[in-house]
């Protein structure tokens, strides 16, 4: 051990402690996190994955942690939004504890309540739980939050994406206010600092890596293959750059889970960590994949944050995550502690879209890798070129049609002069001028004329319009003129009409237009009904010829 871990102030039982972690010297997050939560001030901290944040915190507070009574206790809260996380901080305090003496118990969902709560009632220092699990126990009436000294909120930008905020708002409210907040993240965003600003008490802020900003020991290439040959590029990948120690992440659990199956019929010896698996599945796979029993590991993103696997080669982005911000996690599995390493992402024609996400959010383009046992097409990442829209049908119709009778019915080609030209384009066609020779230029409304009319000028149909539209104009009422003008005019049923309009008598005393109006109730005096027919007229009674006699009134009933 260098003297750069001494000169932070670190106790003596913590150094042993960093001895036994065999770390070295400080990293940058852990340089000016230390002294600063050692003076007791809360901290506010932001740095990249594989940084060292978790010592950050647990050797500060562990030097100075007092020790609880049997029974009592804990004095100090991790929470993290995983399990595979909790887990990762449960070792490591683990290892310090040894060497400070304190009492440390992790708690998460996926387990048996029963030795969870038994630990929990002889008594501990330090309590790394989940969300869940934390609220769950609480419920249950066994966790007392009431003697916290050091409340941790582990990557706090992640539990926000996963929606615990509500279920930490109420943790955090059953803590004492005067206890020491430390808050760590892989980003600091607008959106995190003002969901945690009410929380923290004049916080120094520790920022390490900006928004987006990935590790600089890990070198980054794109692969642009068809979502089809996925499987098929992995294994050469695999092949032609060696398989030991890598993790390959997916985007959906049924992706991980058949990723997997087929790498085992490959023979490579991989396993799969995703939600649906069960907590003893999980953690076997992460100890096989630790002790190089395993050499693969397909997951999800749930996974993206939750290990700290030293010496993994390269990752590999089998499917591009939904948020870019998991991208930065993802390729943070690999190049930690100082070592290096690369990610390989495949990008099909589909997620194009996602890959400029990753490159704003990072701020750089993303370079090709290529492979001598695989040809990868670099022209599916090109946008493809727009071809031209065809007019509709019915537009070039008309056009060919119009050009047909502005040449006077002839076509350019003498041979096929209705050639391109629909049939009932040429039918219409033809009768039109038909009609026009035979009527001296006046339409009949006929089927064709729907057609044809599509190919008149333009402007002669404005012209015709408005023609129409200037004459109704014209007809103003009380005039003569038009329908509305009643004085001297026939109405619908060819009758006079002496009234003036709406009602009004004309100086003559004669009835108004209304009065004029048929009652379609009963039958007029004319002798047409309301609907404009003439009524039927019952035949005068015929009188029989014999007088008073039987035919008389058979005639008379006849009548009714």
């Amino acid at each position: 051990m260098t003297n750069g871990f001494k000169e932070l102030g670190l106790s003596e039982a913590a150094l042993k402690a960093v001895d036994a972690l065999k770390y070295t010297d400080p990293t940058p997050v852990q340089e000016q996190a230390i002294p600063t939560i050692l003076d007791g001030r809360d901290v506010c901290a932001a740095a990249a994955t594989g940084t060292g944040k978790t010592a950050a915190f647990l050797l500060p507070t562990m030097s100075k942690l007092a020790k609880s009574k049997r029974g009592c206790g804990p004095r100090m809260l991790v929470v993290t939004p995983t399990r595979e996380l909790a887990q990762q901080i449960g070792d490591v305090c683990f290892t310090i504890s040894r060497h400070t003496k304190h009492f440390q118990c992790t708690v998460y969902g996926g387990t048996k309540y029963g030795p969870q709560i038994s630990k929990l009632k002889r008594g501990v220092d330090i309590l790394i739980a989940t969300p869940g699990r934390l609220n769950d126990l609480r419920e249950r009436g066994v966790v007392n939050l009431r003697d916290i000294d050091v409340l941790v909120i582990d990557e706090a930008d992640r539990m926000l994406d996963m929606g615990f905020w509500p279920s930490m708002e109420s943790i955090i409210a059953e803590t004492p206010s005067t206890r020491q907040t430390l808050l760590f993240s892989a980003t600091l965003d607008k959106k995190v600092l003002r969901s945690v600003a009410p929380i923290l008490n004049n916080p120094a802020t520790v920022e390490i890596a900006h928004h987006g900003e990935t590790a600089k020991s890990v070198d980054q290439f794109i692969m642009p293959i068809e979502h089809r040959k996925k499987q098929d590029l992995l294994q050469a990948v695999l092949d032609e750059k060696g398989f030991d120690r890598v993790i390959v992440f997916t985007r959906t659990k049924n992706r991980a889970e058949e990723c997997m199956e087929q790498l085992r019929d490959a023979d490579y010896a991989a396993e799969s960590i995703h939600s649906d698996k069960s907590q003893f599945k999980r953690r076997r796979a992460l100890e096989n994949f630790a002790k190089g029993k395993t050499n693969i590991l397909v997951a999800t993103d749930v996974l993206a944050r939750g290990i700290d696997v030293p010496s993994v080669s390269y990752v590999v982005n089998y499917d591009l995550p939904d948020m870019a911000e998991d991208y930065v996690h993802r390729i943070g599995r690999t190049g930690r502690a100082g070592e290096v390493g690369y990610a390989i992402s495949f990008v099909s024609r589909e997620s194009r879209n996602g890959l400029k996400d990753i490159e704003r959010l990072i701020d750089r383009e993303i370079p090709m890798m290529d492979l001598e046992s695989y040809d990868l097409d670099p022209t599916l990442l090109s946008a493809k070129s727009k071809k031209a829209k065809k007019k509709p049908a019915r537009a070039r119709d008309i056009e060919r049609a119009r050009d047909f009778k502005q040449n006077g019915g002839k076509s350019a080609s003498a041979d096929r002069p209705f050639k391109g030209i629909p049939r009932p384009a040429r039918k219409g066609a033809k009768a039109d001028d038909q009609r026009r020779g035979e009527s001296g230029g006046h339409r009949k409304k006929e089927g064709s004329q729907r057609f044809n009319r599509d190919f008149e000028p333009k402007d002669a149909r404005r012209a015709g319009r408005s023609e129409r539209s200037e004459s109704r104009v014209r007809r103003a009422p009380g005039t003569g003129e038009g329908w509305k003008g009643t004085r001297g005019k026939k109405n619908a049923y060819g009758f006079d009409i002496e009234g003036g309009r709406n009602g009004a008598r004309s100086g003559h005393g004669e009835r108004s237009f209304a009065a004029e109006r048929p009652n379609r109730n009963r039958r007029s005096e004319h002798g047409f009904d309301g609907r404009g027919k003439a009524s039927k007229k019952r035949p005068e009674a015929v009188e029989a010829s014999v007088d008073g006699g039987f035919y008389s009134k058979v005639a008379k009933k006849g009548r009714r």
